[in-house]
């Protein structure tokens, strides 16, 4: 796998991290309602975001948090996306499958990755 690409993906995820803090109140509102207290949702996500493109980066657990950020990414597109989608809103549909491609790109990410 050519470690541009691995570097370009979580330098995203990075950012995407860092944009679950400056943009926190307009996050929590897509944090489903089942779930307490969203603003910690929203910011336990953003953690998770820039932990995984470090672990990335340095390819220390690398492989680990590829696989979770995939999960996690699937859940968001399941639990926060989908809903949507179902009901015909393209803009959930587009968030839906973007979510499903960033995970397929984490689990390829972890396949070539080594601990």
């Amino acid at each position: 796998m050519s470690k541009i690409g691995k570097f370009i993906y979580a330098i995203l995820m990075g950012l995407f991290g860092i944009f679950h803090f400056g943009n926190a109140d307009s996050m929590k509102g897509m944090v489903p309602n089942y779930f307490p207290a969203p603003i910690f949702w929203v910011y336990l996500t953003g953690v998770a975001l820039i932990l995984a493109a470090i672990a990335i980066i340095i390819n220390k657990k690398g492989r680990l948090a590829a696989i979770l950020l995939g999960v996690m990414l699937i859940i968001f597109a399941l639990t926060i996306h989908l809903p949507g989608a179902a009901e015909g809103n393209q803009v959930s549909s587009s968030m839906f499958l973007k979510d499903l491609a960033l995970a397929g790109a984490a689990f390829a990410i972890s396949g070539a990755l080594r601990d």
